[in-house]
């Protein structure tokens, strides 16, 4: 039986984890209703199949930096950005299946989501070490950046 603290600290990470699983089988659905129209130009299915493989080609390191930030340093900030960068993946994926230029926006939008993460990523781990090694804990301070910064990932 899982501890509540625990869920507790996961459960924004859970929910996005959850929402890119149906956005996916939204891609693979949408690839599957291409594939099968007879009357669709070869040119869309390939479009979208190649959205398709560059948003699953991403999402393994969505994954990994979303749940490394949360567990890291904190999960608002990292399910938030998780939120925002499922929406510029949408964004991309129909930009994509339009035409190529029209998907570049969410593309570059959406590696500063994963760069964010990232950033997150290693301010938790630096700050974990500080706190082992020098017992000097920045835990406080850093929710509070990083919560303040998620903020400014909406201006383009």
């Amino acid at each position: 039986m899982a501890s509540s603290s625990v869920i507790e600290n996961i459960y924004l990470l859970v929910i996005v984890t959850l929402i890119s699983v149906l956005q996916n089988a939204f891609f693979a659905q949408k690839v599957e209703k291409i594939g099968k129209t007879h009357d669709s130009h070869p040119s869309a299915f390939e479009r979208v199949c190649c959205a398709n493989r560059n948003c699953m080609d991403a999402y393994s390191t969505f994954l990994a930096v979303m749940w490394c930030a949360g567990l890291c340093l904190s999960q608002a900030p990292a399910a938030f950005a998780g939120l925002l960068y499922l929406f510029v993946r949408h964004t991309y994926f129909v930009g994509y299946m339009g035409e190529g230029c029209q998907s570049t926006a969410g593309f570059l939008f959406g590696k500063r989501f994963i760069g964010f993460l990232f950033l997150m990523c290693v301010l938790g781990i630096l700050n974990h070490l500080l706190a082992f090694y020098l017992s000097t804990d920045y835990t406080d301070y850093l929710e509070t950046i990083t919560r303040a910064a998620s903020v400014l990932l909406l201006i383009p």
